[in-house]
Formats: C-alpha cells, sequence, structure tokens
C-alpha cells in the first residue's frame, strides 16, 4: 500500500458503497474496493486501487487484503445484517481506525454502536430529511446539520431582501437565526461581523435551529 496517502476499505459496492468508493478514488484516495458479486467487482476494477471479490465474515481474507493498514473503512452492506455484523467486528479485530457503516433499521444501528462502529449511517432517511428540507422553502438551497439541533442553511435572498443592509433585517434576532457571511456569486461579501447591501439571490449562510429557521422562513 502507497505511504503519505490516505488508504479506504469500502465493503459492498452496491448505489451507496460504490459511489462513495468511486468519490474517494477521484480524490486520488487509495481504495479497497470489496464485493462478493464478481460481476459487480468488474464494474470498479478498473476505478479503484484494488477491486477484490471475497467474503467480508472472513477475518483471514480481510487480513490478507491488507484492509487492516487502511485508514478508514465503510461497510456499505445493510441488507444482510449478519454480514454487516460479522463485517464490523472484523474490521475492529485486524485494527482498522476508523470504521463506518450503514444500517438498516435503529436495532442494527444500536448493534453495530455496541460494536464500536464510530458512525452509523441511515442513507435513505438522511437523504429524505435533506430533501424534506430544500422541498419545504423555494429560497432554501441546501443545509448541514452540526449536530446538536442546529444547522446551516444555505439560503437565496429573495425579492424582500433586495436592496436592504444585512444589518437592517431584523428578522434574524427575532427569531435567533445568524447570519455568517453573504456570498454573491463566487463571492464572498460579508462576514457575521460585517454589513452589506443584499441583493435578490444573495446567498445567506444562516445558523440555526431547525424550528427556529422554520418560523423564520415562513415571514418571507
Amino acid at each position: 500500500m502507497k505511504q503519505n496517502r490516505r488508504s479506504f476499505a469500502v465493503i459492498g459496492l452496491g448505489n451507496f458503497g460504490g459511489t462513495v468508493a468511486m468519490e474517494l478514488a477521484r480524490y486520488d484516495k487509495y481504495v479497497i474496493g470489496i464485493d462478493q458479486s464478481e460481476k459487480v467487482v468488474s464494474n470498479f476494477a478498473e476505478h479503484l486501487s484494488q477491486a477484490l471479490i471475497l467474503d467480508s465474515r472472513d477475518e483471514n481474507a480481510l487480513r490478507e487484503a491488507g484492509v487492516g493498514e487502511c485508514d478508514a473503512a465503510l461497510i456499505s452492506m445493510g441488507e444482510d445484517l449478519e454480514s454487516s455484523v460479522l463485517t464490523a467486528m472484523n474490521l475492529k479485530m485486524i485494527g482498522v481506525e476508523t470504521v463506518w457503516a450503514k444500517a438498516i433499521s435503529r436495532a442494527h444501528h444500536r448493534i453495530l454502536s455496541k460494536l464500536g462502529v464510530d458512525r452509523v449511517f441511515h442513507p435513505e432517511e438522511e437523504i429524505g430529511r435533506h430533501a424534506a428540507a430544500v422541498l419545504n422553502n423555494p429560497f432554501v438551497r441546501d443545509y448541514v446539520s452540526l449536530g446538536n439541533g442546529s444547522h446551516v442553511f444555505y439560503f437565496q435572498a429573495p425579492e424582500e431582501m433586495d436592496g436592504r443592509a444585512k444589518s437592517d433585517i431584523r428578522m434574524f434576532e427575532s427569531h435567533e437565526v445568524r447570519c455568517l457571511g453573504v456570498m454573491r456569486g463566487t463571492e464572498f461579501l460579508c462576514d457575521a461581523a460585517g454589513d452589506c447591501v443584499l441583493a435578490k439571490g444573495d446567498r445567506l449562510i444562516l445558523l440555526a435551529t431547525r424550528a427556529n429557521f422554520g418560523a423564520f422562513a415562513d415571514t418571507i
């Protein structure tokens, strides 16, 4: 395995795992892609550092493949609970420092967490919540959860904000929404401490809880 280059193992090359593996490869990372299907693996052979057909329930097979030397591993075979759990155990046994995994249920999530998995995903639920938040308001372009109930929202300034100074928009304070900055195209106009005159279509970077942001957005 190459030195001075972060390395990853992605186990399960379905839609989710395959996308993660390909994106990591595009970041020029060393990626070992693993699946039990010869057909699936063949689709990734030319794109990943290694694409291997093996059973991740086999601890020795993972060792021989060099997975224990990887900086992190992603388990993306949530539909097969037994394989997912055994793979998580094996990855911990062979010394992979960081393990992330996909789960299909809350019970599955709890089992993986008990095994020491560092982060557990529910991709469909997370994408569903994300889509609902963006669909809910036509001015929301994207958002990122920071944990503990806080979110950063990328909000497109509506016509009502055109020509107004950021400091004059009292709705921010009244709804406990903090404007971290304003962008116009690729230009950063001002940060949280600065002021600028807004134009329709500017992108505001807003920090708030979901409830507070919802109350703020409903006033627009």
